[in-house]
C-alpha cells in the first residue's frame, strides 16, 4: 500500500533533484496548481473582481542620496462600485527594491507574494542578492506566465523600482501583460489615473529632488490623479487614509510612517485649498 501511495519516508523526487534557483520554476514541478497563472478558467469566461490602481515612482537625488520613491493610491473598484478604501497596493519586494500592483488586486497580491518569496529563495540557495535587472527579470517571467488570464480580464500590471546596489541608483521598470519589461528613467505611473499623474509628474520633476521633495511630488501626483479618474482614491482625511509611501536607498528599503505621510497630505491639501488646480 505504501509503495502504491508512493510513501517511502523519502522526499519526492523534485524535492532533491538538481535544479535551478527559481522558486517558481519548482512550484511549477511540485505543486503547479499553486500557481496563480494555473488556475484554469471557463473558455470564454469574464470575472467581475476589485481592481487596483494608481501607482507612481519616482528617483531622486545623487552619489550617496540617490534613490526611488513608489507610491499608491488606496482604493479598488469593481466596475462603478468602490470595493474597498484602505487598499495597500505598494508591497516590499526584498530590501533593496519594491512593487506596486495595477490590475486585478486578488491575483496581483498572489503574484507579488509568490515573486517576494522567489527573490528570497534565489538568496538562499545562491548566497548572494539577486541584480536589481535579474529582479526584474524573474517578474518578467511571472507576468508572461499570466496570459492567459489576461486574456480573460484578469490582468495585472505591476510597477517594479529599487536601488542599484552596482550603479549607486534608483531605477524603475514597468510592464505590459505580455510580460514586457521596459525601463523608465526620473518617474512613472502605471493604473487607470496614470495619465493624469504622468501629466503632473512631468511638469514638476527636476533633477535636483531630494527624498522629501519626491515624496510630496509623488503624493501630488496621485492627488491630481484622483482629482479626475473616479478609479482613483484621493487622501481621506475623514478616516485617515493616506497613500502607501516606500522608499529605497542604499540604505536599504523603508515604509515611510503615516504621520510623515499625513503631514505632507494635509500641506497639500492647504495649498489645494488655495489653487485647486495644483
Amino acid at each position: 500500500m505504501a509503495e502504491d501511495l508512493g510513501l517511502h519516508g523519502r522526499l519526492p523526487a523534485h524535492y532533491t533533484a538538481a535544479g535551478t534557483s527559481s522558486f517558481s520554476d519548482f512550484l511549477s514541478a511540485a505543486a503547479p496548481d499553486l500557481l496563480p497563472s494555473r488556475r484554469p478558467l471557463p473558455a470564454g469566461a469574464t470575472v467581475d473582481a476589485p481592481h487596483g490602481t494608481t501607482i507612481v515612482a519616482v528617483t531622486h537625488g545623487v552619489g550617496g542620496s540617490a534613490g526611488v520613491i513608489m507610491a499608491g493610491d488606496r482604493r479598488a473598484t469593481m466596475g462603478n462600485i468602490i470595493a474597498q478604501r484602505d487598499i495597500e497596493k505598494v508591497f516590499p519586494a526584498d530590501e533593496y527594491s519594491c512593487v506596486g500592483i495595477a490590475g486585478t488586486a486578488g491575483l496581483a497580491i498572489e503574484m507579488v507574494r509568490l515573486f517576494q518569496v522567489e527573490l528570497e529563495h534565489y538568496e538562499k540557495l545562491e548566497g548572494n542578492v539577486l541584480s536589481l535587472e535579474g529582479k526584474a527579470n524573474r517578474l518578467t517571467a511571472m507576468i508572461r506566465g499570466n496570459l492567459q488570464m489576461a486574456m480573460q480580464g484578469l490582468a495585472v500590471v505591476p510597477l517594479f523600482a529599487g536601488y542599484d546596489l552596482d550603479r549607486g541608483l534608483g531605477r524603475i521598470f514597468s510592464y505590459d501583460v505580455t510580460g514586457g519589461r521596459y525601463e523608465e528613467h526620473s518617474f512613472h505611473s502605471v493604473g487607470s489615473g496614470s495619465m493624469f499623474a504622468r501629466g503632473a509628474l512631468k511638469k514638476r520633476y527636476n533633477d535636483g529632488l531630494d527624498e522629501a521633495a519626491a515624496v510630496k511630488l509623488a503624493v501630488d501626483a496621485l492627488y491630481d490623479a484622483a482629482d479626475d479618474d473616479s478609479a482613483t482614491g484621493g487622501p481621506d482625511l475623514t478616516r485617515r487614509i493616506f497613500p502607501v509611501v516606500m522608499t529605497v536607498t542604499a540604505d536599504g528599503l523603508r515604509r515611510v510612517p503615516e504621520d510623515e505621510v499625513a503631514a505632507v497630505v494635509e500641506a497639500i491639501v492647504a495649498e489645494r485649498m488655495i489653487r485647486p488646480g495644483g
